[in-house]
Formats: C-alpha cells, sequence, structure tokens
C-alpha cells in the first residue's frame, strides 16, 4: 500500500470513529482529547504573543477573586465537579449551587495564556504549567488532560516574599548563600513550598549583597525588583525552550548566582553542577522526600559508568540540602512547615564520593551543631509546640523509632 493510500485511510479512521478534533495552527496540529474544544488561535500564530496579553476570561476571574478573598491555597477545577477552593487543607465548594465544569471549561479559561511553546507542549505531552497575574496576586497553573476532559489546579502565591523565619526554616539557611560557588538543593513533593523557600534565599541576596542573579523557572512564580543584586528572571516555554537550554546560556550571561526552577533531566543536571563546581552560586529544586534520595535521583540521571565520575563531582559541588514537607496544623487554620537540613561537612563529602549514601542520615543525627536537621527532630519539636499532632507526625517519619525516641526525651 502507498503512503497516500495509508494517510487517506488514517483520515477516514479519524473521520468516522470517536477520535477528538484538532485545530491547525500555523504548522502545528493540536491534538485534543476526547470532549474538549479546539484551542482559540493566537494572533498571527503566536508569533506576537506576550506574557502582558494573555487575558484571564471574566469566569475564571471571579474564581479566583473568591479563592483569594476566602483565604484559599489553591483553585482546582475538574472537569465533572464544580469548581472547587482548598481552604486550610480541606476542600470546599467554590460558591454555593455551582454546577459541575464541562469537558473544556478549563481550557477555555486558560488557553489565551498559553505561549506558542506551551501550546506545542500541551499538544505534545498534555500537561503544562504557567502562571497568571491578577489583582489579587499571582496564581501558578497547571493546565492537564484526564479521561473527562481538561482540569487545571491554581494556587495562589502570596504577594510578599516571606522570610525563612515565617516559613518555619532556621534563619541560619541564609548563610549557605554566603558562598561564592556551590549547589544548595530545595526538595520535597509538589506543593511542598520549594520554590517560597528559594524565593526567599534570593531576596536575601537581592536585599543584602551586590550579585548578579539569573533565575530560570517554569513559570515564574515570584517577581523580584533589582535590589542591591542585578536580578534577571528567564521563563521556560516563554523566553527560552528549555531548562538546560536556558542554563547554558545563562553561563555566558556573567552570573554570580544561578536558580534552577528544577533539575529535571540530564543535560540540565550536568550543567548545575559544573557550574556549581566551577565558580557559581547555584540553587536548585528536585522532587525528592529525603537526603538519601535526592543523591540517588542526581546519579541516577547519569549512565552507570560515568557515575563515580559524577559522585566525586557532586561530593566538591554539594553545599547543602533542604528537604521539606507541609504537614497540617493541629488546630486546622492551615499546614505547617517540617525540614531536614544536610550541610556539606568533610564527612558528608566523603560519603557522597564513596557512595555510601545510607550514612547520611546518621551524620545528619550527629551534625546538629553545623546546622543538620533530620526530619524526626523537626516533626517532634513541631509536636512539642503544639503545632502537630503525633499520629501525624508518625506518618510524616521516615524513622518512627528515631520520632518515638525523641518524643521520649525530657
Amino acid at each position: 500500500m502507498e503512503t497516500e493510500d495509508i494517510n487517506r485511510l488514517i483520515r477516514q479512521l479519524n473521520a468516522n470513529g470517536p477520535a477528538a478534533p484538532a485545530e491547525e495552527t500555523g504548522d502545528e496540529t493540536l491534538e485534543l482529547v476526547r470532549g474538549e474544544e479546539p484551542l482559540p488561535p493566537l494572533a498571527e500564530a503566536g508569533s506576537s504573543w506576550s506574557p502582558a496579553e494573555a487575558p484571564i476570561v471574566p469566569a475564571l476571574a471571579a474564581l479566583l477573586r473568591e479563592t483569594a478573598r476566602r483565604g484559599g491555597t489553591d483553585l482546582l477545577l475538574v472537569p465533572g465537579a464544580p469548581p472547587t477552593i482548598r481552604l486550610h487543607g480541606r476542600l470546599e465548594p467554590a460558591r454555593a449551587g455551582e454546577g459541575p465544569l464541562g469537558p473544556s471549561d478549563a481550557l477555555d479559561f486558560l488557553a489565551g495564556a498559553l505561549s506558542p511553546e506551551r501550546r506545542r507542549r500541551w499538544r505534545e505531552e498534555g500537561s503544562v504549567d504557567l502562571s497568571l497575574k491578577t489583582t489579587e496576586g499571582r496564581f501558578r497553573a497547571n493546565l492537564h488532560r484526564t479521561r473527562k476532559g481538561t482540569a487545571a489546579a491554581l494556587r495562589l502565591l502570596p504577594r510578599r516574599i516571606p522570610s525563612l523565619p515565617e516559613l518555619g526554616l532556621p534563619e541560619g539557611l541564609y548563610e549557605l548563600t554566603r558562598t561564592a560557588r556551590g549547589l544548595v538543593l530545595v526538595t520535597g513533593a509538589t506543593g511542598s513550598g520549594k520554590t517560597t523557600t528559594l524565593a526567599a534565599l534570593v531576596d536575601r541576596i537581592n536585599a543584602t549583597e551586590r550579585r548578579h542573579v539569573v533565575t530560570i523557572e517554569d513559570p515564574v512564580e515570584y517577581e523580584h525588583a533589582h535590589g542591591l543584586s542585578l536580578v534577571e528572571q528567564v521563563e521556560v516555554g516563554v523566553d527560552v525552550p528549555s531548562f538546560g537550554a536556558a542554563l547554558v546560556s545563562a553561563l555566558r550571561q556573567d552570573p554570580d548566582v544561578i536558580l534552577v526552577g528544577e533539575m529535571r533531566d540530564l543535560e540540565t543536571t550536568r550543567t548545575a553542577l559544573t557550574a556549581a563546581e566551577t565558580g557559581h552560586l547555584v540553587l536548585a529544586t528536585l522532587h525528592t522526600n529525603d537526603v538519601p534520595q535526592t543523591v540517588h535521583r542526581i546519579l541516577d540521571l547519569f549512565p552507570p559508568d560515568q557515575q563515580t565520575q559524577v559522585r566525586q563531582q557532586l561530593s566538591l559541588a554539594l553545599s547543602a540540602i533542604v528537604c521539606q514537607q507541609l504537614v497540617p496544623r493541629a488546630d486546622g487554620t492551615g499546614r505547617a512547615l517540617a525540614c531536614e537540613i544536610l550541610v556539606a561537612t568533610d564527612a558528608v563529602r566523603a560519603h557522597v564520593r564513596r557512595g555510601s549514601l545510607h550514612q547520611l542520615h546518621s551524620e545528619m543525627t550527629l551534625g546538629r551543631r553545623f546546622g543538620m536537621v533530620t526530619m524526626e527532630d523537626s516533626l517532634a519539636s513541631l509536636v512539642a509546640s503544639g503545632v502537630l499532632r503525633e499520629e501525624d507526625a508518625r506518618l510524616r517519619a521516615s524513622h518512627p523509632d528515631e520520632l518515638a525516641a525523641l518524643r521520649k526525651k525530657p
């Protein structure tokens, strides 16, 4: 069968079957899930799009206002359910009597805010992150496909960048930003406050030191005006196509500090390690839950025959790892932050170099004089202060026996 015959057959099957429609946008075809409406076209095939032009439709603007007015942290738009607000960790209807969302409502709300690059990623991956600037503040949004249509989660970001103590982190972490080079990793699950912690570190640098800071984020969540430092903010999907490309470019821009929103691939991780080793302070995030897992995740990105070399490189570049999680407050008024902090002492570097990563937890228990904290230390402290219930602490402890021993201490 000739190629043209095959293509004709595919077109006929698509026309007669249950497949979703597609929209031509320039030379791209946007693949849509069943029941979705096509994305509205961008002016001039997207060539003149800019973030400032991203419109917010009135229905979404009203929901965002309601989220902010009630003190909610998130707005969830899920097909088949009414718009929902997360309030103090609980889910509440956005409005009484609001009907369920249709399969394309979330897409209709956010399509105009998608840059050409984000439209491409939506077509290819079915999920995309973006940010919205409203009169209520900035919202970080994730648009994604489900079996019933398109859904979205929008998180309200604080108007003011909080300090580390306000977040529940020790003031001493600011000392990590005073070094000329090194790698500081902030890790945790999605929604655990990693970006806010990094913003607090950059804010302190900007207020106290004359340095050139380049941030690479997807999307940009906190905006930094120039202070004592010069701060350039680059948004993946708008200004550059990828973290890796942006990081390589940033190294040619005479930076002192580079913030990498996420070390999600081999190219980005390799470049970040090299930058941290050769004279830059690199702040970055990973989606890992504890210190050993964080080191494993970095090593696992590399081929096995390179991991010995990478362990050596990481042992020299690493300055600290901060693992954090948000836990429900005992009084039901929100969430508090629990954290684990590893500082790269000589002993820690030796364990990373040798690959004896199971010893890192022991180094944290012995390294309190260096500012190290285990997750169990943090959870026990929150329980002792009445912020966290003991049963919730046990659920979130990696070493429950250690937590129990800490709770028994006078």
